[in-house]
Formats: C-alpha cells, structure tokens, sequence
C-alpha cells in the first residue's frame, strides 16, 4: 500500500525560496510518476509538476515553469519540490501525489501541506 507524507512548506515574503518533501512509503516497480499539485482557497486543485519514475523529463505547469523544480532521489523515495521566486499567486496546500502504472488518474495522495507566499 502507497503512502504519501509531505513536509515543508510554511509562510515566506514573495520572491523567497522554499522546498517541499514528499516521502514515500510502499512503493512498487508499478510506479509510474509522481506529481506535486495545489489548491487555492476557493479554487480546484491544479497541476504544478511530476516526473516519471522510469525516466522520461518532468513536466511543469505554465504557471510554474522556470520557477519550481521537481526532482527525485536515486533510491526513488524521496521526491521534492524546489520553489524559487515565490508568488503570492502560489499560495495553496500542495499534494504529493502517485499513479501506478495503468492508471488513468493519480491513485494516491498526500494528507498536502499549507505554502502561504505574502506579498
């Protein structure tokens, strides 16, 4: 059974730097991306990155790109979010989340984690 914690994130002045963490527990050789998405009060929840678990280049919302940096770690545990040059319009909770292989949709989620950017 996957599981998903995510950690960081908190209250920073925009155009600030921060990284958020997402541990993985329970991982499989059916992995086939993780993802980072957020939600706005009031809002759904968007995409903002993910990248394979078997290679292939990660993938970025407009709205993000060039700012934020998905990575992961070689043991393929651990993965972050490196958020530079913090908007106030990135204020959300953010999810980590998984798809197995096959799947349509993200199959799992994290409990998310509060980013607040004040301007």
């Amino acid at each position: 059974q996957v599981q998903l914690e995510e950690t960081g994130g908190g209250m920073v002045q925009a155009g600030d730097s921060t990284r958020l963490s997402c541990e993985a527990s329970g991982l499989t050789f059916r992995t086939s991306a993780m993802g980072w998405f957020r939600q706005a009060s009031g809002k759904e929840r968007e995409f903002v990155a993910a990248i394979r678990w078997n290679g292939g280049g990660p993938a970025y919302a407009d709205s993000v790109k060039g700012r934020f940096t998905i990575s992961k770690h070689h043991s393929r545990t651990m993965m972050w979010l490196q958020m530079y040059n913090l908007r106030p319009e990135d204020t959300g909770v953010y999810y980590c989340a998984y798809k197995s292989l096959g799947a349509d949709s993200w199959n799992v989620w994290g409990q998310g984690t509060q980013v607040t950017v004040s301007s």
